[in-house]
């Protein structure tokens, strides 16, 4: 029988794969190891939305930040480029109006990241205009500082926030039986894979962390990947960005 497949992303992004995943046949289990909620002053977020038609570019860092920002969009700016790094963000443009030639992002979906993104942007024409990054509280700052070495004037607004759920009786059940048997993980953040560790090691300690280190991971980025091999799981699969190839490579596991 197949392995159970864990869909950790948070729980607004999750349900549509849990319903792909489903229809091949396989057991699915959702339990987003992130939680995203809007932060308690969205003054900033406001401000720097109503004045979005004064930049040159918008970059959104996931498809939280797209979905954070667009409760305060009324209408996308005619012609205005948006940026993002993965196909879940793009898509999340894409529902919102963002017509698909505004849209910039890596060509390979994987390598979906701001090395890639950065190198698929005309920097030399956004040289003295200005750009808004629409993240988290925090993140990497690789894009903001690539950028404005290029020329170019920098905003960033924080749109929601990241955290790890606490370990409740429910998701310490959850999590045990998960630990105990045929599980395949999706893990789409280097966050998740941490925050995962973290729950475990709250559960069972080591022997927890041992038992799911030698599960089946399946990791959309090579960062992600990275961050899993450091942290000890030993079967690792990437697939690139996107749920069509997340779910390619589950089919391959049938």
């Amino acid at each position: 029988m197949p392995a159970t497949v864990v869909i950790t992303r948070p729980l607004a992004q999750a349900q549509p794969l849990a319903e792909r995943i489903a229809a091949l046949g396989r057991a699915v289990e959702v339990l987003p190891l992130l939680e995203i909620s809007p932060l308690p002053d969205q003054a900033p977020l406001k401000a720097a939305l109503a004045a979005l038609d004064g930049y040159a570019l918008a970059a959104f860092v996931s498809p939280n930040a797209v979905e954070a920002a667009f409760t305060h969009i009324a209408a996308w700016p005619a012609g205005m480029k948006a940026a993002v790094v993965g196909e879940g963000s793009r898509a999340a443009l894409l529902a919102h109006g963002v017509p698909a030639q505004n849209i910039v992002s890596p060509p390979d979906p994987a390598a979906s990241d701001s090395e890639h993104l950065l190198a698929a942007l005309d920097l030399a024409a956004l040289n003295g205009k200005r750009a808004l990054i629409v993240r988290g509280e925090s993140g990497r700052e690789l894009l903001a500082d690539s950028l404005r070495k290029a020329g170019v004037r920098v905003d960033t607004v924080a749109a929601y926030r990241r955290s790890v759920p606490t370990l409740t009786p429910s998701l310490a059940a959850q999590l045990g039986k998960l630990a105990d048997g045929d599980t395949e993980w999706l893990l789409t953040s280097s966050e998740a894979v941490r925050g995962l560790l973290a729950l475990l090691g709250e559960l069972d300690g080591p022997l927890a962390v041992a038992k799911v280190q030698r599960q089946h991971i399946i990791v959309p980025h090579t960062r992600i990947a990275e961050t899993a091999k450091q942290a000890g799981f030993q079967r690792v699969t990437l697939t690139g960005s996107g749920d069509d190839r997340m779910v390619a490579a589950l089919q391959c596991q049938i």
